[in-house]
């Protein structure tokens, strides 16, 4: 009766049991599915910052472009995506420079911004984007001054 007993508590010490096994890979599975929805809940907020982030850096990028190059430079904005656009003083026409496309946010501008050499800005612009996660608005000013603000 001794040895059935040491051989038991031998094969105890192995491992774990399937059914062991089996519970704590289902306890895992369900910690995971909690964690990743809550993840997957974040992503229209990343894609909203990183578009506001984006579009800044566009507008200071025109900005110095113009004054720099000595050129008119403009952006011009549609629903899910925006154009930045060179004066052709020679042809008299803007030249579209290159075209970004944002995914997962809405933009809506009053106005295309002209920057011009001297670092000044015509046609001032509220620049709204949005989506699920909420709305961010940026002012263009008559100087060139960028401000954020969060709705």
């Amino acid at each position: 009766m001794k040895n059935k007993k040491i051989i038991y508590y031998e094969n105890w010490r192995r491992g774990f049991s399937l059914v062991e096994a089996l519970a704590s890979f289902f306890v895992l599975g369900i910690i995971l599915s909690l964690a990743s929805t809550s993840f997957l809940n974040l992503a229209p907020k990343y894609k909203l910052i990183s578009a506001v982030r984006e579009i800044n850096s566009r507008l200071n990028y025109a900005r110095y472009k113009s004054i720099f190059e000595g050129v008119k430079v403009r952006i011009k904005f549609d629903q899910h995506s925006y154009a930045i656009e060179i004066y052709d003083e020679e042809q008299n026409e803007w030249k579209r420079e290159r075209q970004y496309f944002l995914r997962g946010v809405t933009l809506k501008a009053n106005n295309s911004p002209t920057f011009h050499p001297a670092g000044t800005v015509s046609n001032l612009a509220s620049i709204y984007i949005s989506n699920s996660w909420g709305k961010h608005k940026i002012t263009l000013a008559i100087s060139g001054r960028i401000k954020i603000v969060k709705l």
